[in-house]
């Protein structure tokens, strides 16, 4: 650890093999391939090739072959080792000195009607975000305020996605394509949770929220890209919408006050490999 921990802290002190780390961790608990990676950080192949290299030698992150494909996702067991490490080593022993304050339990204040805030981010912001606000707003809107966002939203709502939403009995009057922007004023809501349920936005380098908000990768194929007759797309809409609905109920019977904020967002990150479940 004498040498691996220094090692690994040089590493991440290049501003690109720190971007792939971020990129990574934002994509956790995801595999992600090189090619993937290489486009959302705009790097050549080569240079991509010499910096995952360098981060796998400090065991920072991991590779696994896909067939032809390699992919990569954080060595999370590793990563939590070196922080271990480095708080035990600056305490010497004297563990009141670096222990962090109790994590708080995510609770509303007693006899108050405040619920919790989420925020679903996608990067057009015309079919799965706008799929989860609703399912959240259906399924819980007594305990959560739902909201969407697209890192580059689209002029309209999809028009399979509207069908679906309608199929479902939902109100879409309330629905319309948003920019994140809208939600980073002095006026905006602060967020109890932010999820990003595909992956060129969580691939982006999203702005930090007030109050650090929990926040988690649910990415899912995007159903705006399905090929065919309207009959085959209008699947694939039902689909994703199954899927998001699946994972959002599990969401809402978490047990959120009576869980400290590692526990919660362990909860929230096991959610991301489960969800790919029949349509709703």
């Amino acid at each position: 650890m004498e040498t691996l921990i220094p090692n690994r802290l040089a590493t991440l002190g290049h501003p690109h093999r720190l971007a792939i780390f971020r990129m990574l961790m934002r994509r956790y608990p995801d595999r992600v391939s090189a090619g993937e990676i290489a486009q959302a950080l705009d790097l050549k192949p080569s240079t991509l090739s010499s910096y995952l290299s360098s981060l796998m030698q400090a065991a920072l992150i991991d590779q696994t072959r896909e067939g032809t494909s390699l992919r990569y996702a954080i060595a999370m067991t590793e990563v939590q080792r070196t922080f271990d490490y480095l708080l035990l080593d600056c305490c010497r022993g004297r563990p009141e000195l670096c222990s962090s304050t109790p994590l708080p339990k995510m609770e509303n204040p007693p006899m108050s009607d405040q619920k919790y805030k989420v925020l679903f981010i996608c990067t057009g912001n015309s079919a799965r975000s706008i799929f989860a606000e609703s399912i959240l707003r259906h399924e819980a809107g007594d305990r959560f305020d739902a909201y969407s966002a697209g890192t580059r939203p689209r002029s309209e709502l999809n028009p399979f996605a509207l069908e679906v939403l309608e199929r479902k009995g939902r109100d879409i009057s309330v629905l319309r394509a948003k920019n994140v922007a809208e939600f980073q004023g002095a006026d905006a809501p602060r967020f109890d949770f932010v999820f990003t349920v595909c992956d060129r936005a969580a691939n982006e380098d999203c702005p930090s929220w007030p109050g650090q908000p929990i926040s988690a990768h649910w990415g899912m194929p995007d159903p705006v890209k399905a090929e065919g007759t309207d009959a085959q797309k209008s699947l694939a809409f039902q689909q994703s919408y199954g899927a998001l609905a699946n994972r959002i109920r599990a969401f809402a019977a978490l047990p959120i006050a009576s869980l400290d904020r590692i526990s919660l967002q362990r909860a929230v990150d096991d959610l991301a490999r489960t969800g790919a479940g029949e349509p709703a």
